[in-house]
């Protein structure tokens, strides 16, 4: 089962670069909100009713793709950590807009 994750393949650092910071994204909710908000879909309300806190848990869902992205170049796989890295552009360019804006 975790075969598929020892390749070095683009298409897999695409997947893990799009799927890490929802992963990060519920951990920052786990460590900073979880006995605040009710719900988790409580909690998603909540940030765009405050666009600073939707910043800073946006950024914090980077850095999951940080972990990933460093744990595959560590190992030489260099492929995936293209994909990893260019999801996380892809991620990063909104966010800091919003940054400026809100």
């Amino acid at each position: 089962m975790f075969k598929i994750f020892t390749r070095d393949n683009l298409k897999l650092g695409l997947v893990l670069g799009f799927i890490a910071p929802f992963i990060g994204m519920y951990g920052y909710y786990f460590i900073n909100f979880r006995q605040a908000a009710h719900n988790y879909w409580e909690f998603v309300r909540f940030l765009f009713w405050e666009r600073h806190l939707l910043t800073n848990m946006l950024t914090f869902s980077l850095l999951a793709n940080a972990i990933v992205f460093t744990i595959y170049v560590n190992t030489d796989r260099y492929k995936t950590a293209k994909g990893i890295f260019i999801l996380t552009l892809v991620y990063a360019i909104p966010i800091i807009i919003l940054k400026f804006l809100y």
